[in-house]
């Protein structure tokens, strides 16, 4: 019987089960996939999370093979209107390191435990000092009986833990193209907060740039040509686009991460929009700093310090909602008038005061995980 059983093998459950495999628990990770490593969209990955991952070893190979973004650009009709400086924050990581998360997940692979792909936990229940895992997979049904198990399997996976009217979640109306393509720009990444809705640009490995384009309210039938010309139309440079995909965001928060020994991590109980790019290092701070507890609780029932672990990350969790509200609407298409105001709105703020704290707001300085990292 192993002491932790991880559900799901994205990158925050193999964070978990990498740093678990550090401090000498007994962990299996199953994941529904036969390949958990495709659909990625995350790419950046903030000191918090790099400084909890130097446990397992992950940091280390992250960052040998990372873009270093030390600084960013809010832009705006052709024009910078105040420079993000990640490199003059008070971290132990000053900087952002972006990766695509395929990288990411090959990184942690090699430092957790073998997974158990193509294997779906049908239901979990309490069962004495333990939870018992209906699983389903190429041989069939079976179970799966461990001291803990945390749910680290993404939206699909909510259903495991929570009933469908617990969790209240939020569609918002916007869709966004993306593509990563080839395309000059250097570390710095950009944001341009234009008239007809925001386009992001992040650098990534290989002379690669990660591209994202809000899209309004309906959906794109020709991604590649609508990201082509929004660039264009938006920022005046020229790209090609292949491989281009469509998303939408929604925004939950579970009222509770723990039911008795089963543990909720990452969006399995709580998603946010991509935009400002939050979702994994929350997921990944949940993970990392529930692992130190986990040991103690699995082998001597010690469970002290997870109440205050659940309190802590849904107040990060709705913190990072509404920063990812705030960058939904400020990436909006707006009128002449409107955007003006933004335009002028944002040069003030970031140029003043107001941006040191914009900066540490987007480098997750007031996750609740932050202090020391």
């Amino acid at each position: 019987m192993p002491e932790v059983l991880v559900v799901g093998a994205g990158p925050v459950g193999l964070a978990l089960a990498a740093d678990l495999r550090t401090r000498g628990v007994d962990v299996e990770v199953v994941e529904r996939r036969v390949d958990a490593g495709g659909g990625t969209r995350a790419i950046g990955i903030h000191s918090p999370a790099l400084t909890l991952l130097e446990t397992s070893g992950a940091t280390d190979g992250i960052r040998a093979e990372a873009v270093r973004i030390d600084r960013g650009e809010a832009r705006a009709d052709g024009r910078v209107l105040a420079e993000i400086r990640f490199d003059r924050l008070r971290a132990r990581h000053p900087y952002v390191a972006a990766l695509p998360q395929s990288d990411t997940m090959r990184v942690l692979t090699a430092l957790a435990p073998p997974v158990r792909g193509d294997t779906a936990v049908q239901a979990l229940r309490h069962d004495g000092g333990g939870v018992r895992a209906e699983v389903s997979g190429p041989d069939g049904r079976s179970e799966i009986r461990a001291a803990v198990v945390v749910v680290a399997s993404g939206w699909a996976g909510r259903g495991l833990v929570y009933r469908d009217a617990a969790v209240r979640t939020h569609h918002y109306p916007d869709r966004y193209v993306m593509a990563d393509v080839v395309a000059s720009g250097g570390p710095v990444a950009r944001v341009h907060l234009e008239r007809g809705g925001v386009v992001e640009s992040f650098p990534l490995p290989d002379g690669r740039r990660r591209l994202v384009a809000w899209a309004g309210s309906n959906e794109v039938e020709d991604a590649e040509a609508f990201l082509r010309g929004a660039v264009a139309a938006r920022t005046g440079i020229e790209v090609d686009i292949a491989g281009a995909s469509t998303f939408g965001v929604r925004r939950a928060v579970a009222p509770a991460l723990r039911r008795g020994r089963i543990v909720v991590v990452g969006d399995a109980g709580h998603e946010v929009s991509p935009i400002g790019g939050q979702g994994m290092n929350l997921g990944l701070l949940d993970a990392l700093t529930l692992a130190p507890l986990l040991a103690p609780w699995v082998r001597r029932g010690d469970d002290t310090g997870l109440a205050r672990w659940e309190r802590d990350r849904l107040a990060s969790a709705r913190h990072a909602a509404r920063l990812a509200f705030l960058n939904t609407l400020l990436g909006r298409a707006a009128g002449p008038t409107a955007h003006a105001v933004r335009t002028g709105a944002l040069r003030t703020l970031l140029r003043g005061p107001g941006g040191a704290a914009f900066t540490r707001a987007y480098a997750m300085r007031f996750d609740r995980a932050a202090p020391g990292t």
